[in-house]
C-alpha cells in the first residue's frame, strides 16, 4: 500500500523513474512476483472481501431480532431452572438457521460462479505472454493491453498510445473524448484532467489502442478513492422494493399481535415468563425467516435455469425485473438481423459500381483504430487492396454526434482526408461531387446534384440496404494532424451499400413475446426507410414513427403521450434513447434495453432490465444486469419466461405464508381471551414453524401454470395485503372450530389441546400449498413431485410424531382414533373453502399477483 502512495502522481514523473519505483520492466511481470504483490497490495477491487463463508453467513442471521430475542428467553428459562424449554428452544433455534445458512451459501456461490462467466478479464502480459485473467488479480507493474470497447482495469502511465481517445466522464464530468499519447509530461497542476499520458481505472476506451502499466490498484485507484467517500449503490430493483414492503407489513403485524398476547396474558394474571416465551415463539413462528432462503434458492435456480438457456444474470433481483418486462427496446441488427454485414455495392453517383469509391472506404476502414463496426469488417473482407505506399497521418474517430470518421492518408504524392459516415451528413458537409471518368477533378455540388444524390441515397434505403456516404478532401502535405474543422468542403465520391439478412428466428420470437404481453420498439440510429423494410420482411406491424430531430423538439410531457403508440425510433443518438427509455419508465412500464456498443451503455444504465450480449463491449457487459451469450430473441423470450416461473415460485411461498401466518394471528389472539392456558407451548410453536418451512423448501423446483407465465406481473403489495385478507379468516375459521371441537367434543386437557391445535394447524398450513400453488383447479395443475413428497411427508410426520419418544420432549401426547376422522374433515372442509375463497378472489381482483 504504501509503494502505490507514493506514485499518487505518477503520470508525472519520467517514466524510467516510474519502471524503477515499481521495479517492473516492459516485458511485464512473473508468476512468482505477482504472487508477492497480490500478498503486498491485495485485490484489485474495492471490497476487499471476494468470498462471503459458510461461517460468516451462519453469525448474519443472528442480526434478526426476533432470533436474538428467543435466545434471551433461552437463556432465561435456563436461569429459573426451565432447562428443558432452554435445550429446546435452543435446539431449534440453530437447526433453523443451519438449514438457511447452508441453502443461502450454496445458492450464492451458483450465482456468483455465473456472475464469474462474464467478468471482465483485461489482457494482460505475465511470463512474456499475453493473457486474459480477472480483474481483480491485476497488480502494480503488470502491462496491460487496451483497444477500443475495453474499461481500463486499473491506474496506470501509458507505454504506447496509437490514436487512443478515452471517455473520463466517469471521473471528470467531461463527456468530450479525451485523446492520449505516451510522452513524458510536465504539469504544474497535478489532476486527473491535465494527465494526458495516464489512463484510469473505470473509463473507457472509445478509440485506438494502446500499452500501459499499472501504478495503482484498487480503492486507492481515482475511481476508488471516490467509490470510498460517496454511496453509488444501484437503486433498488422493483422487486427488492417489493420485499421490503412486505417484510415492513409482517413486522408490524408481528409486532402487534406480541404485545397483543402479552398484555392479555398479564391482564389475566399468567405466568409472566412462559407468557414471554409463548410471545416471542409466537413472533418467531410467524416471522418468515425462511423468506430470504426460499428467496435465494428460487432466483438462484432460476439463474442455473436461464444459464441453460444461454442466459447469464449477473443481479439476481433484475430476474423477477427480467419477468415482469412489458417493454423490449432494441436495435436492428444482430438482433433482428442475422449480423453477418455484407458490402453488396460500392456506387458513385450515377449508380455504377467505382473501384475509386471502394478505395477511400477501404483505407478509411483499413487505418481506423477505433472499435471496427460491422460495417467496416464487411468493407475489409469484400477484397484485399494493396496499400499503394499510403501511409496513415492522423485520425479523428468516429462519435455519435458527427455519425463519421476521417483517417488522413499520405502516399507520397499527395495527402488526403477520406471520410466515411452517414449519407446525410457526409453530404451536408460536401462541396463538390466526383464527376467520371476524372475522380480527382470534381465539380460543384448545387441545389439540383444534391437532390439527385439524396434521392439516390433514399431509394437505396428503400431497398432496404444500410448505406455509408463516402468522401475525401484533398489537404496540404505539411497538415500533419486532423481535426474536425477539417470535415468541411469535401468531395462527396458516393456510396457504400450494405446487406443484413432479417434473422430467420426472429419473426416467430416476435410473436411469442407480443403473444406474452412484450411490445417491442425498435429503437435505433439508422434510417427510417431501412428499418421500414425490414419491419416488412419480419411482419412488425408500424404503429408509428419517430425521429430523432423530432423528439429534440417536443417537451416531456407531449413526447410521453406519442411514445405509447409508437413503435419505431429512427436516427436516435444516445441521448434520446436514454429520453425515451426514461419517459416509458415513468408510464409505469417495466422497461428493457439490448446493447452491445459503447454508445449503449448510456441505454443500459437507464433500463429497468440491462442486456447485454458476451460478444459486446466491455463498457455495455459492465452496465448489464442479463448477458446473452447467444444474441437471438428467442434466447430473450426463454430468459422472461424463466423470469415469470421464479416470480411465480417466489409469490407462492408469499401468497401462503401471509395467509397462513395472517390466520395464525387471529386464530392465537382470539384464544389467548378465553383459554385459561397458552393454546401451544413456545416449544411446539418453533417445532411446527420448523417442520412447515421445512416442507416448502422444494418450492423453487414446482411447475407454473401456462396461463400465469402468458404475461407479466408486477409486485403489487396491496393484492398480496388483499389475498391475506380473504385467506387468512378462513384458516381461522377452521382454527375456532377445533378449539371447539377439543374443549366440547373431547373435553381436552392441555396437553392434548395443544396436540390437537398443533397437527390441525400444521396439516392445514401445509396441505394449503396445493390450493394456492396455482389459479387453476388443484385436479388440473400438478405440483412437482418433490414439492408433493415433502409437503405430504412432513404433514404426515407432525401426525407421527405426538406417537413417538419425541413428542414427549415437545409435550405432545397421542389423540383417539376418532379425531383423526374429524381432522381429516376439517381439512378437506378447509381446502374446499380455500379453493372457493381463492377463485373468488382471481375473479374480483383487478390486478392480480
Amino acid at each position: 500500500m504504501e509503494k502505490q502512495q507514493n506514485s499518487m502522481h505518477f503520470w508525472s514523473l519520467p517514466l524510467q523513474s516510474l519502471f524503477s519505483e515499481l521495479k517492473a520492466t516492459p516485458q511485464g511481470l512473473t508468476t512468482s512476483q505477482v504472487l508477492k504483490r497480490r500478498k503486498q497490495f491485495g485485490p484489485n477491487a474495492f471490497d476487499t472481501i471476494s468470498h462471503i463463508t459458510l461461517l460468516r453467513i451462519f453469525f448474519l442471521r443472528f442480526q434478526n431480532p426476533l432470533i436474538i430475542l428467543l435466545l434471551i428467553a433461552a437463556a432465561i428459562s435456563a436461569v429459573v431452572h426451565d432447562i428443558h424449554s432452554a435445550i429446546l428452544i435452543t435446539i431449534m433455534v440453530f437447526l433453523s438457521i443451519s438449514i438457511d445458512a447452508v441453502q443461502d451459501f450454496r445458492a450464492s456461490n451458483a450465482a456468483e460462479a455465473l456472475k464469474q462467466s462474464v467478468a471482465l478479464r483485461p489482457l494482460v502480459l505475465r511470463d512474456q505472454q499475453l493473457v486474459k485473467i480477472p480483474l481483480e488479480d491485476l497488480v502494480p507493474g503488470d502491462i496491460v493491453c487496451l483497444s477500443a470497447g475495453d474499461l481500463v482495469p486499473a491506474d496506470g502511465r501509458l507505454l504506447e498510445a496509437k490514436d487512443l481517445f478515452v471517455n473520463q466522464s466517469l471521473l471528470t464530468g467531461e463527456s468530450y473524448p479525451v485523446e492520449k499519447s505516451a510522452q513524458d509530461f510536465r504539469v504544474a497542476d497535478e489532476t486527473i484532467t491535465n494527465a494526458p499520458n495516464a489512463v484510469f481505472m473505470g473509463t473507457s476506451i472509445l478509440s485506438g489502442t494502446a500499452q500501459y502499466i499499472v501504478c495503482l490498484t484498487g480503492k486507492i485507484t481515482a475511481l476508488g478513492v471516490i467509490t470510498s467517500t460517496l454511496s453509488t449503490q444501484a437503486p433498488p430493483t422493483a422487486f427488492e422494493i417489493g420485499m421490503r414492503q412486505f417484510g415492513l407489513l409482517l413486522m408490524r403485524l408481528i409486532l402487534f399481535l406480541i404485545l397483543f398476547v402479552i398484555l392479555a396474558n398479564l391482564f389475566f394474571d399468567r405466568p409472566w415468563l412462559e407468557t414471554l416465551l409463548f410471545a416471542l415463539a409466537l413472533g418467531v413462528g410467524l416471522a418468515p425467516e425462511f423468506l430470504p432462503m426460499v428467496v435465494s434458492i428460487t432466483l438462484a435456480r432460476g439463474a442455473v435455469r436461464m444459464a441453460r438457456k444461454n442466459v447469464i444474470v449477473k443481479r439476481l433481483s433484475s430476474i423477477h425485473d427480467f419477468g415482469s418486462m412489458d417493454i423490449l427496446c432494441c436495435d436492428k441488427t444482430g438482433t433482428l438481423t442475422e449480423a453477418k454485414i455484407q458490402l453488396a455495392q460500392h456506387l458513385d453517383l450515377k449508380g455504377e459500381k467505382n473501384d475509386h469509391v471502394f478505395q477511400i472506404a477501404y483505407l478509411n476502414s483499413y487505418f481506423e483504430t477505433g472499435l471496427k463496426s460491422p460495417l467496416d469488417e464487411a468493407i475489409l473482407a469484400y477484397q484485399h487492396l494493396e496499400r499503394e505506399n499510403w501511409e496513415k497521418i492522423d485520425e479523428i474517430p468516429f462519435d455519435f454526434e458527427r455519425r463519421r470518421v476521417s483517417v488522413l492518408v499520405d502516399n507520397g504524392k499527395k495527402r488526403l482526408l477520406l471520410v466515411k459516415g452517414a449519407p446525410e451528413d457526409i453530404l451536408a458537409i460536401s462541396t463538390h461531387f466526383e464527376d467520371e471518368p476524372r475522380p480527382l477533378s470534381p465539380k460543384a455540388l448545387y441545389a439540383k446534384e444534391r437532390r439527385k444524390i439524396q434521392n439516390q441515397f433514399n431509394d437505396l434505403s428503400q431497398q432496404g440496404f444500410r448505406v455509408l456516404g463516402i468522401a475525401w478532401r484533398e489537404v496540404p502535405r505539411t497538415h500533419s494532424q486532423a481535426v474536425i474543422h477539417d470535415e468541411s468542403g469535401l468531395t462527396f465520391a458516393g456510396f457504400a451499400t450494405f446487406f443484413d439478412p432479417p434473422k430467420s428466428s426472429a419473426a416467430e420470437a416476435l410473436k411469442k413475446l407480443h403473444e406474452n404481453g412484450v411490445k417491442l420498439k425498435i429503437v435505433t440510429g439508422d434510417n427510417e426507410l431501412v428499418t421500414q423494410h425490414l419491419c416488412q420482411q419480419l411482419n412488425i406491424p408500424i404503429d408509428g414513427l419517430l425521429m430523432g430531430h423530432d423528439i429534440d423538439s417536443i417537451d416531456d410531457s407531449a413526447l410521453s403521450a406519442k411514445i405509447e403508440k409508437v413503435n419505431l425510433f429512427c436516427r436516435m443518438n444516445p441521448t434520446q434513447k436514454c429520453r425515451i427509455i426514461t419517459l416509458l419508465k415513468s408510464k409505469g412500464h417495466m422497461v428493457g434495453f439490448i446493447g452491445d456498443g459503447i454508445n449503449d451503455a448510456p441505454s443500459l444504465h437507464s433500463a429497468n432490465v440491462a442486456v447485454s450480449v458476451d460478444s459486446g463491449v466491455d463498457v455495455a457487459k459492465e452496465a448489464a444486469d442479463i448477458i446473452l451469450l447467444k444474441q437471438d430473441l428467442n434466447v430473450i423470450y426463454d430468459g422472461i419466461i424463466e423470469g415469470r416461473t421464479t416470480y411465480g415460485n417466489i409469490m407462492k411461498y408469499v401468497m401462503m405464508m401471509t395467509s397462513s401466518n395472517f390466520g395464525n394471528m387471529i386464530s392465537m389472539a382470539g384464544a389467548a381471551l378465553f383459554l385459561p392456558f397458552l393454546p401451544m407451548l413456545p416449544t411446539q410453536i418453533l417445532l411446527n414453524n420448523l417442520l412447515y418451512d421445512l416442507s416448502e423448501i422444494a418450492i423453487p423446483l414446482d411447475n407454473v401454470d401456462k396461463n400465469f407465465l402468458e404475461k407479466p406481473h408486477r409486485w403489487k403489495m396491496s393484492s398480496i395485503r388483499n389475498f391475506m385478507f380473504m385467506m387468512g379468516p378462513i384458516s381461522s375459521v377452521f382454527d375456532f372450530l377445533t378449539f371447539a371441537i377439543l374443549l366440547y367434543v373431547f373435553k381436552a386437557s392441555e396437553t392434548l389441546f395443544h396436540t390437537g391445535w398443533f397437527m390441525e394447524s400444521l396439516a392445514t398450513q401445509i396441505l394449503v400449498i396445493f390450493i394456492i400453488r396455482t389459479r387453476l383447479s388443484p385436479l388440473k395443475s400438478r405440483p412437482h413431485p418433490i414439492l408433493a413428497i415433502s409437503s405430504i411427508s412432513l404433514a404426515s410426520l407432525g401426525i407421527i410424531i405426538p406417537f413417538t419418544q419425541l413428542g414427549a420432549y415437545f409435550s405432545l401426547t397421542p389423540l383417539p382414533t376418532s379425531f383423526f376422522i374429524i381432522l381429516g374433515i376439517l381439512c378437506a372442509s378447509y381446502l374446499l373453502l380455500a379453493e372457493g375463497g381463492k377463485r373468488v378472489f382471481y375473479r374480483y381482483s383487478i390486478n392480480g399477483v
